[in-house]
């Protein structure tokens, strides 16, 4: 393999600290699915300052964007993501629960930095191909709504990939290494159950709970789970109950189911049971159910060439360069979580646990983790139609929980920036050498029409289902 890494680290370090700069506005200003005003306008602005080709509303999408740089060649996508969670806000640096704005968001999964880092891997791509004379086009794509929109969805849906060779991206979290993938097809649905109101007292047998619809369902998906495969999972919330008096027959009610399976084959079978128990408790309480899709992923599709290229990238490099204050400043989040909380962090990894140490100083070996914590991503859906590699970056002391404030509070510290430009550099260079060897880019795409071979995409996300922007629901 041609090893042009040093080049396109460089050109990483030369232009880091405008995108921490970066990273840091968009924690300061969380903003949550489709609602990412200003971090979308942060990154259309560095896009327009460092000269690619801008194009945003991708997908009808208001906060998505897209910025190209380079001309022919294989072209290099790298994803971002700049959305944050509810309920999450936190003071940075505070090793307590203290919120910057009582019940505000907060960037409890990192995607500050995880847009801010892809952006950065472009941006020296973008260099790497001007300065060497080389064909190839890489593009940065601005995903909005990862946490529960599945925007890259309805991208895959729209054609945003069609043309694009490989997909890379990376996600912040304790340890580095690159990405295992396993994660869970998933979709969302809101079962709304419509009945007929009455006097509750007077009236009652002139009533049809929508309420009691709804309970019925629960019931019947709990029984459901002794009898669905293991990896699977299903939760729900209550999102209309019908009201607050007592006295009153809820005439509606509406509940929200998340079901996710191993595969999307898997998930539409369990989708389909899930929807039969909807209608039995319709069925047994004379109301009428209907099911909206809001959203939903596909899982995560692998790619060994890809996959070993990147790890060969990290073994290079090795880990983040953390120093004895970043690992100080760690231990003392460190001392807010469980001696459970740290162990599960090392195995999630493979990795045996080592007592006092709060960050990472080694690289994960490939294919490391026992896939028992397992989300869902929409990197997933992309997977499934392009040749995708995803690398995770140590930007938080070892056993910090995701969606925690924890999380939150360390997002902006030097040891976060650290792991920023670490993941940013072996992006940069995975991408390089693509496209300075389109063998690669061969090898990689043999491997994915192997891996799909008889599995026909089926997008989770149906024909007729709009995105949730805001107003619109």
């Amino acid at each position: 393999m041609i090893r042009n890494t040093d080049e396109a680290w460089s050109l990483v370090e030369a232009k880091r600290d405008a995108f921490f700069d970066l990273s840091d506005r968009v924690w300061e200003t969380p903003e949550l699915n489709y609602e990412e005003d200003r971090p979308a306008a942060e990154h259309v602005a560095m896009l327009e300052r460092e000269g690619f080709r801008i194009e945003t509303g991708l997908a009808g999408l208001p906060t998505a964007v897209m910025g190209e740089a380079g001309e022919g060649g294989p072209v290099i996508a790298i994803l971002g993501e700049y959305d944050a969670l509810p309920g999450l806000s936190q003071q940075a640096g505070v090793t307590e629960r203290r919120e910057v704005e009582a019940g505000g968001n907060g960037h409890a999964c990192g995607h500050n930095l995880l847009g801010a880092g892809a952006l950065l891997a472009a941006t020296a791509v973008k260099d790497y191909l001007a300065a060497n004379g080389l064909a190839g086009r890489v593009r940065y794509y601005g995903c909005p709504a990862e946490e529960g929109g599945s925007a890259k969805g309805f991208m895959v849906r729209a054609g945003c990939f069609d043309d694009v060779d490989v997909a890379i991206s990376w996600h912040p979290g304790p340890f580095a290494g690159v990405n295992t993938p396993v994660s869970l097809a998933c979709n969302e649905m809101d079962f709304h159950f419509t009945g007929r109101t009455s006097h509750a007292a007077a009236s009652p047998h002139l009533g049809r709970s929508a309420l009691d619809a709804v309970e019925l369902m629960n019931v019947g998906v709990n029984y459901m789970r002794e009898h669905m495969p293991s990896s699977a999972r299903v939760h729900y919330a209550l999102t209309d109950a019908g009201g607050t008096a007592p006295n009153v027959v809820q005439g509606r009610a509406t509940v929200r189911y998340l079901v996710r399976a191993s595969d999307l084959p898997q998930l539409q079978a369990l989708v389909r049971r899930v929807q039969k128990i909807a209608e039995g408790a319709a069925l047994m309480t004379e109301t009428a159910v209907s099911c909206r899709i809001v959203s939903g992923d596909a899982n995560l599709v692998g790619n060994t060439p890809l996959e070993e290229l990147m790890h060969s990238h990290l073994e290079r490099l090795g880990p983040p360069p953390f120093d004895e204050a970043d690992r100080a400043f760690a231990a003392q989040f460190q001392a807010t979580l469980s001696d459970e909380d740290i162990a599960a962090s090392f195995q999630r990894f493979g990795m045996a646990p080592r007592p006092g140490l709060s960050l990472v100083d080694r690289i994960y070996p490939l294919g490391a983790g026992d896939g028992s914590s397992v989300g869902s991503t929409d990197v997933g859906t992309v997977s499934w139609v392009v040749p995708t590699v995803q690398m995770r970056g140590a930007t938080v002391a070892i056993g910090t929980p995701g969606h925690s404030w924890q999380l939150v509070a360390q997002g902006k510290a030097p040891a976060a920036h650290k792991g920023m430009e670490h993941a940013a550099k072996i992006m940069a260079s995975t991408a390089a050498e693509l496209i300075r060897d389109p063998a690669l880019v061969e090898r990689a795409r043999a491997d994915f029409s192997r891996r799909l071979a008889g599995m026909p995409f089926v997008n989770p996300i149906p024909d007729d289902v709009d995105p949730p922007l805001p107003g619109r629901h």
